[in-house]
């Protein structure tokens, strides 16, 4: 991110066309490996076509055997992810896993203590929820005049510019600046962003979504978490006579990711097993990732940054459709660290099956558009995180998506066996293969309601338990969407896939 061009506008025309050059090739241009620009390399293109050879030969020339290692290749990885992923949800649930601010502590800062603030707040085809969204904002305790929140729109969208004026009209403060996006390609939240972080004046930068309600103390208690962290690292840094220059730096938090619910769980069962699935996610697995120093996949949204980092990072990938969960392992990357903090935002969720598989798809497009470029230098990666962090990054980032394909496969050969026990099953499954997989089975399923009725247990809401019972009914869908998603990695793997908000009841 250029930062002279941060805060320039003499000429208004120059500095918007330089601003949008940036935010679309900005990461590209400084740092390629990053960027998802180019979706696969050469290397990994060969990589692909030599496996796919290497199956089909297998296949051709010992189809039993190949199929039975490529049964248990599946088996093996589905069993270690499970139990990374429950070492996760249990180090989440200790007291001290995700931070925790007050509200009186949150309100004890002087005002003229305060930092500057800015909110990006990026909205596309949102008539119907920006003025709910501006009212959210307006909600945010946080004075006035350190305040900026910015109202990413794109210059075309004339049904949301309109609503957003006319919620604007009476606006008085000045708090909420709509800004116009110039349309270009690719049409991305985080292009959307980074055009916006050009004008950003805030020392923090936040994002929220058109349909979020945040806490309205949420800035305040980033802003005490951050110095929190400051005086830890510090202390850590001070202490440690082994501590190389830049040790300090090394340690320091520079994103604060809030926690994410539904307000919308009692909708229907998908927006019920959309909830369960959040609380898990970012009430205990997220802070078991924290705790384990591994990059933490961020959230779409109330994900806090130090701006001058946040710059120097080359802030969002246009070409990434899970931005979020990229710029995470970015930072983790570049040595810096992230903290999940116990303030909600509150969202809609998807209560539209079609709408849900169109946002579902383009989650796991992205989590695999991370790991491909990741895996660009595994050797790198694992210099700059750690070998067991690696490991870990890639059964989260492409085990999720691929697992999900797998399922689809391995419960229609479930059903097939329960229906007639067919020969070629039983080939597929020797006893090698069989019992570890049976033990993924029910294993799997035992420990997925176990944690399911963890997330859930705080508000003993008798649609959410209903739902974690069947809770198997979204693992289709998954499969659905992420069958999807791998497809359109293939043929289009930066479109973004617009997600229609305003549908809950």
């Amino acid at each position: 991110m250029s930062d002279h061009l941060i805060g320039q506008s003499d000429d208004p025309a120059a500095f918007s066309d330089a601003a949008l050059h940036d935010a679309v090739h900005g990461l590209y241009e400084r740092t390629p490996e990053y960027s998802a620009a180019v979706a696969f390399t050469r290397a990994q293109k060969i990589s692909g076509v030599l496996l796919i050879a290497l199956l089909v030969a297998g296949v051709i020339l010992a189809r039993s055997t190949t199929l039975v290692l490529l049964s248990g290749f599946f088996v093996a990885w589905y069993l270690v992810t499970l139990v990374d992923r429950f070492i996760m949800f249990r180090r989440g649930l200790g007291a001290d896993a995700i931070m925790q601010v007050t509200d009186a502590d949150a309100r004890s800062i002087p005002e003229d203590d305060l930092p500057r603030y800015t909110v990006l707040v990026p909205a596309y085809g949102e008539p119907e929820v920006v003025g709910q969204l501006i009212g959210a904002v307006r909600s945010l305790e946080y004075p006035a005049a350190k305040l900026q929140v910015l109202l990413l729109l794109e210059e075309d969208d004339h049904p949301t510019i309109a609503a957003a004026e006319e919620s604007l009209a009476e606006d008085t403060d000045g708090v909420v600046t709509v800004l116009r996006v110039p349309a270009a390609e690719p049409r991305t939240k985080p292009k959307a962003c980074n055009y916006g972080l050009h004008y950003a004046t805030g020392d923090i930068v936040t994002i929220y979504d058109a349909e979020d309600t945040p806490d309205p103390l949420q800035l305040r208690r980033v802003v005490v978490a951050f110095r929190r962290l400051d005086a830890e690292a510090a202390n850590s840094a001070a202490t440690d006579a082994t501590s190389a220059p830049g040790a300090l730096s090394r340690r320091r938090t520079v994103c604060i990711q809030a926690r994410l619910s539904f307000r919308n769980g009692r909708q229907n069962m998908l927006t019920a097993w959309f909830t369960i699935e959040y609380d898990v996610w970012f009430k205990l697995i997220l802070p078991g990732i924290m705790r384990m120093n591994a990059p933490v996949p961020l959230g779409g949204t109330s994900n806090h940054f130090r701006r001058d980092v946040l710059q120097q990072l080359g802030a969002w990938d246009p070409y990434n459709v899970t931005e979020d969960a990229d710029l995470g392992v970015r930072i983790a990357a570049n040595g810096y660290r992230t903290a999940v903090l116990d303030s909600v935002t509150l969202e809609e969720a998807n209560s539209d099956t079609i709408n849900w598989l169109r946002q579902r798809s383009r989650w796991y497009k992205g989590y695999l558009q991370t790991w491909l470029v990741y895996m660009r230098r595994p050797d790198r990666l694992f210099r700059e995180i750690g070998f067991v962090p690696s490991v870990r990054f890639t059964l989260l980032m492409a085990s999720t998506p691929i697992i999900a394909v797998v399922n689809l496969v391995f419960w229609y050969l479930f059903i097939l066996w329960i229906m007639g026990q067919p020969d070629f099953i039983a080939e597929l499954f020797p006893p090698l293969v069989f019992y570890p997989s049976l033990v993924s089975f029910v294993a799997g399923n035992a420990l997925t309601v176990y944690m399911n009725l963890v997330g859930v247990r705080e508000g003993r809401d008798p649609v959410l338990l209903l739902a974690v019972v069947t809770y198997p009914l979204y693992w289709l869908l998954m499969s659905i969407a992420a069958t999807k998603g791998m497809w359109q990695l293939l043929f289009r793997p930066s479109y973004w896939e617009k997600t229609a908000h305003g549908l809950e009841a």
